[in-house]
């Protein structure tokens, strides 16, 4: 409950802040303004001859090998550590 009455007062404080700051400037035109005249005339895009490579995308069957891996838990305090062999 109490966060809620807090994030109610903290949206009314930003609403008058926000008021208060919309208000502060005042701005008065004193003189009419007006976008420059442009012309553009024709135009043309320029002529390309593009030659590319083919590209052959497919796919083959294989057989891969894979290495087996084999892990050992180290061993707890006092217990004898087991030979391993390479």
């Amino acid at each position: 409950m109490g966060k809620a009455i807090g994030a109610i007062i903290a949206i009314i404080i930003v609403v008058v802040v926000a008021y208060f700051l919309f208000f502060f400037v005042d701005v008065d035109v004193t003189q009419e303004g007006s976008l420059p005249e442009v012309n553009v005339e024709g135009g043309e895009l320029p002529e390309a001859d593009v030659q590319t490579g083919d590209v052959n995308v497919g796919s083959e069957e294989r057989t891969v090998e894979v290495p087996t891996i084999d892990i050992e838990p180290a061993p707890e305090d006092g217990a004898e550590q087991p030979a391993t062999s390479n």
